[in-house]
């Protein structure tokens, strides 16, 4: 059986998050993903923590199985070389290296296209590599302020509100993988490889949707509304006894029914309520009229009778509750990694589910340089050089 991506060489030159997000679902999709690092290792997780098991992080584990490890001084005539070396056996060069870095390296795109011109060189960077904020590093944090998200996240007591994930960094991550998939498809009709330009920042906008879609049209800015949502309702989180869950109308027959579940359906004709743009006007009045209600029944009573009704309803899950999650069991969204060091470490699975090239999970997150004379000694380096270049901490 092969992989959907087996037979693509990625060379893989980032840290953190939103690149070795991107290259660890190409490994997953079977790539060969051979992620580079200064010697000793510089990917800046492995010392983010705790929690840490045998030394090892759990913020790199997340986000770095099916690679191997190659430890290079990309500052050295001898690194350059290697990178070279490895680029004419490559389809894709990923990086996140601040705008300008890879210039001052002398492997840029300009002048490893010139090594391999099918090569496919994709750049992260906070802002991008154009406009005046091009030089400026990039962190979701910062990005998630500026991009007007934490402005639409949380309620107008709590204030602006990060995400409780790096999300500006996931979405970019994807957008790389949609690129360079993308570019992998065009070079079989073209024959030629192209440089992908993405940003933290307009990735984070690009996310916006409704909410953007909403003040384009109308110019109004909008206001935290926490868990309601901007253009339907009820569609937001309510207590019930023992919990909370959310409730998600989406349309009015929906709404019809849900007012039969409470014992109430003449509430379907109050001209206030009979239609989702009205519920949107009259928001306050209903959500305040509906809490009432749910507080006299459990969590699981109103997710039984929301289910039988075709109402989309789901408990507020905390974490151990989402990992023992008999859904996510049957679709093996946990799995069990083997590392050298941390020994059995659990790791979220993967999502994509292919029926003829499934993804697999060969590879624990490597140790630093775990693979580096492997890599050298197919690139024609003998043993000998291999050990100089570790005692001149080359490699």
């Amino acid at each position: 059986m092969t992989a959907a991506l087996e037979g693509i060489r990625i060379l893989d030159l980032t840290r953190v998050l939103a690149g070795p997000y991107c290259s660890m679902i190409l490994g997953d999709l079977g790539a060969e993903v051979i992620k580079v690092e200064a010697p000793g290792g510089s990917d800046e997780t492995r010392t983010w923590g705790p929690p840490f098991k045998e030394s090892v992080s759990a913020y790199y584990l997340c986000a770095n199985r099916n690679k191997k490890s190659l430890t290079v001084d990309l500052k050295s005539v001898e690194g350059k070389q290697m990178i070279e070396k490895l680029v004419k056996k490559s389809d894709v060069l990923l990086h996140n290296f601040k705008t300008g870095t890879m210039e001052r390296l002398g492997l840029d795109y300009d002048h490893l296209k010139k090594v391999n011109p099918e090569v496919i060189f994709c750049s992260i960077t906070g802002f991008g590599e154009t406009g005046p904020s091009s030089h400026l590093p990039g962190y979701d944090f910062i990005i998630q302020a500026m991009s007007g998200l934490m402005s639409i996240t949380g309620d107008e007591q709590s204030g602006p509100q990060k995400l409780g994930v790096a999300i500006s960094d996931i979405l970019t991550g994807l957008y790389a993988c949609i690129g360079i998939q993308a570019a992998l498809l065009e070079r079989v009709q073209s024959g030629k490889g192209q440089k992908i330009d993405l940003s933290l920042y307009d990735s984070a906008v690009s996310s916006l949707i409704n909410i953007g879609s909403n003040f384009l049209m109308t110019g109004k800015v909008p206001s935290r509304l926490g868990n309601h949502h901007a253009n339907i309702v009820p569609y937001q989180t309510f207590r019930a006894k023992d919990g909370e869950m959310v409730i998600a109308v989406g349309n009015d027959r929906q709404f019809r029914n849900l007012c039969e579940i409470l014992g109430q359906a003449e509430i379907n004709e109050d001209p206030r309520f009979s239609t989702n743009a009205n519920r949107v006007q009259h928001r306050d009045e209903l959500t305040e009229w509906l809490q009432e209600r749910f507080l006299t029944k459990t969590v699981a009573f109103w997710e039984e009778q929301c289910h039988k009704n075709k109402i989309p309803c789901g408990p507020i899950q905390t974490l151990d509750q989402v990992r023992n999650d008999e859904q996510l069991q049957a679709r093996d969204m946990f799995i069990t990694s083997l590392h050298p060091k941390a020994g059995p470490v659990e790791m979220i699975g993967s999502p994509l589910k292919l029926s003829r090239t499934p993804v697999t999970m060969d590879r624990h997150p490597p140790e630093p340089g775990e693979h580096t004379e492997e890599i050298l000694l197919q690139l024609g380096y003998d043993k000998e050089t291999i050990r100089s270049l570790r005692e001149m901490k080359r490699i």
